[in-house]
């Protein structure tokens, strides 16, 4: 077994889900089973439960799921329904920022880019709807996702933890191609983060929301990206630059932090415009990140709308 494979899976995560005869609910995952949370009863998601997260937390510390009751037929959906923020980190890899730029031997620092969280967001199991043109380079990035339980600004990085309420898995899906504008009329207008990084359904999270007590060490995680069954990314986040507590710091210094954030902390080397690869209709992308569960997402076009009336 490689080193980055070393890692027995989380005891289990919160997640939002629902079923045919019932509106949304929390539930938590262990393996691939669904069972009930007592303590969550009640609250239609994890959002609303991360508002209640200091008074829940301590309750949810004993959980055990297989002394609950189990869930049958249920659909999971996006962890928490919506973000009030994605703040996404940039560079955060040493080998993805040499793949990407050819050199990463000057100093790092944190830089942060939104996603609309409404419309990027999605959960496991839902299509990533790319656009029809190929040349738009459609690239795929697995991190690890850092939810916020706690809300802060200017928190210190010995501080960050208590702000922490779990992790998930994200997939910073992007768009090579109109990142770089050709006709921008001024250097400040070069990048455009919005088509690159923004488009619908490009921020796909989950399964679940794994509570930070599980995850003793969320640098030694090891992370796995596959399209199609074939390995793309092989890393382990112990390769990150800035580490989860300076992240969160970092981000806190810019915007508060408030309970439903998500902090994505950075992709490795492995995506595929290096390559020249990229997202196709009836792709199936997967990601593990260490024991927080597997995020799968198939790839389909997007139908063109123009001419339609709204």
């Amino acid at each position: 077994m490689a080193a980055h494979e070393h890692h027995g899976p989380a005891a289990w995560s919160l997640v939002t889900a629902d079923t045919a005869g019932r509106n949304t609910f929390c539930a938590a995952l262990s393996g691939d089973s669904l069972w009930e949370v007592p303590a969550l009863w009640g609250y239609p998601g994890l959002f609303e439960v991360l508002q209640d997260w200091d008074v829940l937390a301590p309750k949810l510390r004993s959980y055990e799921p297989g002394k609950a009751t189990p869930i049958f037929g249920a659909r999971i959906l996006a962890p928490v329904r919506y973000p009030r923020a994605v703040l996404c980190s940039g560079s955060n890899y040493r080998d993805h920022l040499e793949e990407m730029a050819g050199d990463a031997s000057g100093e790092v620092t944190p830089f942060f880019f939104l996603k609309p969280p409404t419309t990027t967001v999605i959960g496991p199991g839902d299509a990533i709807v790319i656009p029809a043109d190929e040349s738009q380079q459609v690239d795929w990035e697995a991190e690890l996702g850092v939810v916020i339980g706690r809300a802060g600004r200017d928190i210190p990085p010995e501080r960050a933890d208590a702000h922490i309420a779990g992790y998930t898995i994200v997939n910073d899906v992007s768009a090579r191609g109109p990142h770089r504008r050709t006709d921008a009329f001024h250097d400040a207008f070069a990048w455009d983060w919005l088509a690159s990084k923004g488009q619908d359904t490009f921020c796909p999270t989950g399964p679940g929301v794994t509570p930070e007590w599980l995850v003793p060490d969320p640098h030694d995680l090891p992370i796995v990206l596959t399209v199609n069954g074939r390995r793309e990314q092989t890393s382990n986040t112990k390769e990150m630059i800035q580490r989860v507590q300076e992240l969160v710091a970092a981000a806190s210094a810019l915007v508060t932090l408030q309970p439903g954030d998500l902090v994505a902390t950075g992709t490795p080397a492995g995506v595929g415009l290096p390559r020249g690869r990229f997202l196709r209709p009836g792709d199936l992308v997967e990601i593990t990140v260490g024991g927080l569960g597997r995020l799968h997402n198939p790839v389909i076009a997007r139908e063109s709308t123009k001419g339609e009336k709204g």
